[in-house]
């Protein structure tokens, strides 16, 4: 058996399947035998740090009303709040700059193709790339609604902006799975109705910190995205997000802290502040979850900030002590991490 175990070694950080034993041990044969097949064992991934630098992570949870201007005003402000308390990226909800709605979507969608966009075709993507170099922060725009530019389509996008300490635009997300639900009694939704999905996978490299992964809301009950991001070397999954009080109740903390410890990386979900006057009921409780799926900080209903330095050694720690990469089966189960995965999308901004 020790032959055995040297056999089945780490060589390298990538995975690697073992098919067949020369010269096998009387163990191996025993083994290959009782399985009735070669004895496979697929590693993946390394216990190397992710997380470069400890990095301040702040999510605002935000109050926003029926005028853009004025959401986008108050947003720079929170934004510069969060900078002035160290943060160094920072998170906005959905729809940060309009009410959350399937009514609302065509009215304060923008255009932000060919990019980069005029003022007058998206005051938003403006006004996050002036407050990301103001305060000299990464910016994960929240989501914005997004007009196809040919009107003729009816096309919209439910889309997030990811903005660079210098104002640059680094990378942009679409919503990927479109909420439609239907709970009788309780809520019926169909974003499906209005919005068209996404086609990638989102990761963003931070040259000072490392990758972080960017997705939007219902896109958190897809574990496959947050599994294939985790396994590219994301520290953190962050998901600007709007949940309501029916299933915020139940799913919303759950979410966070199932892709935390499936992946055993840090995870931020980003909610708008709840306003009981308007015709969609945000359920708030914007939090942080660590790799060990501990909630570190979270928010009630109203508007917030929630902030948490992110730990690279914590990432380590956690999968030193729950091997995980080491423990994988990919002669049992297919690795989702391999084969056809987008990771880019044409007319997509950049």
């Amino acid at each position: 058996m020790r032959s055995l175990v040297r056999t089945l070694g780490v060589f390298s950080k990538t995975s690697f399947a073992i098919t067949s034993q020369p010269r096998a041990s009387a163990a191996t044969r025993s083994l290959t035998s009782l399985l009735g097949s070669p004895f496979v064992r697929t590693m993946a991934t390394s216990n190397e740090p992710v997380l470069k630098q400890p990095l301040k992570l702040a999510c605002i949870q935000l109050a926003s009303g029926p005028d853009k201007a004025a959401n986008l005003a108050h947003a720079r402000e929170k934004v510069i709040e969060a900078a002035k308390g160290g943060a160094k990226l920072v998170v906005l909800p959905e729809c940060f700059n309009s009410p959350y709605g399937c009514d609302y979507f065509p009215s304060y969608a923008e255009t932000l193709l060919p990019g980069p966009p005029s003022e007058e075709q998206s005051p938003s993507y403006h006004a996050l790339s002036a407050m990301a170099a103001e305060t000299r922060v990464y910016l994960v725009g929240g989501s914005i609604p997004e007009a196809d530019p040919d009107p003729s389509t009816k096309k919209y996008y439910n889309t997030s902006l990811i903005f660079g300490p210098d104002g640059a635009l680094l990378s942009s997300h679409r919503k990927v799975h479109l909420f439609d639900i239907d709970i009788p009694g309780k809520i019926t939704f169909r974003e499906s109705d209005v919005l068209s999905p996404g086609n990638k996978i989102t990761l963003v490299d931070l040259p000072e910190y490392g990758k972080i992964a960017v997705a939007i809301c219902y896109d958190v009950r897809f574990p496959e995205l947050a599994t294939i991001a985790a396994r590219r070397g994301a520290f953190v999954l962050v998901y600007p997000g709007a949940f309501n009080t029916t299933t915020g109740p139940l799913h919303w903390r759950l979410q966070g802290r199932a892709r935390a410890v499936d992946n055993q990386v840090y995870v931020a979900l980003c909610s708008p502040a709840r306003d009981t006057t308007a015709t969609y009921h945000a359920y708030g409780h914007t939090l942080i979850v660590d790799p060990m799926a501990r909630v570190l900080v979270e928010a009630d209903e109203k508007e917030a900030i929630v902030s948490w330095e992110l730990d690279g050694a914590t990432i380590v720690e956690t999968r030193k002590n729950i091997p995980l990469a080491t423990q994988r089966r990919f002669d049992v189960y297919p690795d989702i991490n391999e084969g056809k995965i987008a990771f880019e999308e044409p007319g997509l901004p950049k």
